[in-house]
């Protein structure tokens, strides 16, 4: 069965693009997620005071943090890279997800500029649990008691 359109599809950039779009979708998550524990919060919204939600919030744009005063990229870009070098993928050779993700998530500015961005974001995040804290979750709050 050699030669079947199975071994004809450029694996390597369908899972670059599919990485694209999980980087995508982490960044709105952490945008996204920001602005709804704001709006939340005044508006008084339950859900975002979900412990697990605020922290899954929290690790994600401090494992961002982190990567960046470390001086590294996120690995979803590394991944990305290598499967489009896999795929023999070029710059003016990009799949139409590749074409408008790229353009909405990397900006060409220096390097100090994501890192305060990020920086002073995280911060923002981390305000945020001390001045709109989360609900204890129900296993916590027993221990607490």
């Amino acid at each position: 069965m050699s030669g079947g359109w199975f071994s004809r599809m450029p694996w390597p950039g369908v899972l670059a693009d599919l990485i694209l779009l999980v980087h995508f979708l982490v960044v709105l998550f952490v945008v996204l997620g920001q602005a709804a524990v704001l709006v939340g919060w005044w508006r008084g919204w339950r859900w975002v005071r979900n412990f697990w939600f605020r922290l899954a919030h929290l690790a994600t744009i401090g494992f961002v943090v982190v990567q960046t005063w470390l001086g590294r990229l996120c690995p979803l870009t590394i991944w990305e890279r290598q499967l489009r070098h896999a795929a023999g993928q070029v710059v003016h050779d990009q799949s139409f997800i590749e074409f408008w993700l790229s353009r909405l998530l990397f900006f060409d500015v220096p390097w100090w500029v994501f890192f305060a961005a990020y920086t002073v974001f995280g911060f923002l995040v981390l305000a945020n649990w001390w001045f709109l804290p989360p609900r204890r979750p129900a296993m916590l709050q027993a221990q607490r008691d």
